[in-house]
């Protein structure tokens, strides 16, 4: 997690891409910096490493530690339209959410436990390489890493994708890319997540979580109020079979940013504008000069 003074740096950054209307900037401090060709080689490592019987075991172990973790850190999370999912088709589906935590996929996790469905999450490749317990969890949670090469992309991520989707897992895809850090505003969505919806005639489970801010001061940080999470499913988007898949892809990402956006402003009470405010970082205390 981050604490103290990295926080505020990265509070900046989110000041500053916002204000510049880059929604998928880095906004992160210390992100593992790795060239194309040692990403490559380090999502092949990892597929090859899955098929090891200790990668079995361990991977059995992650998701012990992952539903404990989905438990204790997001067990206060509540869910709003809960309904909407009652007529899904029996499969398959890929959940869009907006990417505001390093633990976010924790409520999704949840969510999909009360569905009785599996969750598997697409993370950036160099999240492989994440300092501690969270490379561990990265490893060993079901994971499929998203290399931006676009052979990767063509051949490899197609296949697993459709491995777990074809073993009923809801695939958790962020079409907002990068992590910005308690931000509460939906941001621009990009098309992956839409295009491989569409190739895969899957729908899109469509969520927007609700930051809230909680009267509780943070013991390790007193600048933070603690939050909690409720996520908000929103209208299921499904594929026109009568469309490419560049155009369902064009389609269901501009649904679902409209959904998002809709639901942002009936929950917060207030129109979307992404001129940057102290308030748009959620539990902060803070004030940037």
């Amino acid at each position: 997690m981050i604490l103290g003074d990295n926080r505020e740096a990265v509070i900046k950054n989110i000041k500053k891409a916002a204000n510049d209307r880059d929604f998928t900037a880095k906004v992160e401090i210390g992100d593992p910096q790795m060239s194309l060709d040692e990403r490559l080689k380090l999502v092949n490592d990892y597929w090859e490493n899955r098929k090891t019987f200790s990668s079995k075991i361990n991977n059995r172990i992650g998701h012990v530690i992952f539903n404990t973790l989905a438990k204790t850190i997001a067990g206060s999370t509540e869910f709003e339209g809960l309904e909407k999912l009652n007529n899904l088709p029996i499969g398959g589906a890929i959940v869009t959410s907006n990417h505001y935590n390093q633990v976010d996929s924790l409520p999704i996790k949840l969510l999909a436990d009360k569905m009785h469905c599996q969750l598997s999450i697409v993370i950036e490749d160099t999240n492989l390489m994440l300092p501690g317990f969270f490379r561990y969890l990265m490893n060993y949670v079901g994971t499929i890493p998203l290399v931006q090469s676009p052979s990767y992309i063509a051949n490899e991520f197609p296949k697993h994708l459709s491995q777990a989707l074809d073993q009923n897992n809801w695939v958790l895809i962020y079409p907002e890319q990068e992590m910005w850090w308690n931000y509460r505003k939906p941001r621009k969505l990009q098309r992956g997540a839409y295009y491989f919806a569409a190739k895969q005639n899957v729908p899109v489970i469509s969520t927007f979580v609700e930051i809230k801010d909680l009267p509780k001061v943070e013991k390790k940080d007193a600048n933070f109020y603690e939050t909690k999470y409720i996520v908000h499913v929103l209208d299921p988007i499904y594929p026109d079979v009568s469309l490419s898949a560049n155009e369902n892809a064009h389609h269901m990402m501009e649904q679902d940013y409209k959904q998002k956006v809709a639901a942002y402003e009936k929950i917060y009470g207030k129109k979307l504008n992404y001129d940057f405010l102290d308030w748009d970082i959620a539990g902060w205390r803070g004030h940037l000069s």
